[in-house]
């Protein structure tokens, strides 16, 4: 007799929205998804009403006491799921992250301002400072049970902690587990897009733009932002705020800035 072939593992994208504004973000995401990937499945969780067409499922937001986007991620329908927040922009493939769970049950990736106290920062766990904060708004996952122990241990510790950002309970839960877990090079989520005026042709391709400046309209009330070309524009300007506001540069990167005010 023969044998029923093994099923595919399910692979999908999720993202978690509360609120119209928020879903509306969402939207724009998956938007951005579609055109570089139309077959990848996309599931959002929202109480909001969102466009017909752009989501293969629409479901309620999971009830519960932890943040909604945990919440969400433990109530995945995929085997392997790729969560993203709802201010990012897909602009290359992402198969190969999905290719990665073949080996390990989480793959994240740094977060930014690693010299930083507000990165440093743990709960309970007291890591080396080499060991920061991972960011929380890309992540590949593999619905096993070690993952999804994880999962349920963040729900609990982000109430817990009360801490806001739930990327520092994260960091407890990393450092104290066996999890297996890969860090994602940066083109993966990319917070920092002024790396890529540096980048030569073959260091990388952006698949992930994930900034803050798409949400300004929300928070600031200024013009919206829809485009990674407005982004690296504005990520230009202010890296230039921010060098020219701190009194006490570092010398390496202060001659690096001279070097290239030079060769400009």
């Amino acid at each position: 007799m023969g044998t029923d072939a093994p099923q595919a593992e399910t692979r999908g994208v999720l993202y978690v929205a509360k609120g119209a504004d928020y879903a509306d973000l969402a939207v724009q995401s998956a938007l951005s998804l579609r055109q570089v990937d139309p077959t990848l499945p996309i599931e959002i969780m929202t109480d909001a009403s969102v466009r017909t067409g752009v989501f293969d499922w629409v479901s309620p937001l999971p009830k519960g006491r932890t943040r909604d986007k945990i919440a969400g991620m433990l109530a995945t329908r995929f085997d392997r799921t790729l969560f993203l927040d709802c201010d990012t922009l897909v602009v290359g493939p992402l198969a190969e992250g999905f290719d990665l769970l073949d080996r390990f049950e989480l793959c994240i990736s740094h977060e930014v301002r690693r010299s930083s106290r507000l990165i440093t920062t743990g709960w309970k766990e007291t890591p080396p400072d080499i060991f920061g904060q991972h960011n929380s708004g890309v992540i590949y996952y593999r619905k096993s049970a070690k993952m999804m122990a994880i999962l349920q241990a963040w729900a609990e510790a982000y109430v817990a902690a009360a801490q806001g950002r739930d990327q520092v309970t994260l960091r407890d839960l990393l450092w104290a587990s066996d999890l297996r877990f890969w860090v994602l090079p940066p083109e993966f989520n990319l917070r920092r897009v002024t790396i890529a005026d540096i980048w030569e042709p073959l260091d990388a391709v952006p698949r992930v733009i994930h900034s803050h400046h798409l949400l300004r309209h929300l928070r600031h009330g200024l013009p919206r932002v829809t485009s990674f070309a407005e982004i690296l524009e504005l990520e230009r300007a202010a890296h230039k705020e921010e060098w020219a506001a701190r009194e006490e540069p570092s010398d390496i990167l202060a001659g690096l800035s001279a070097a290239r005010e030079t060769e400009e």
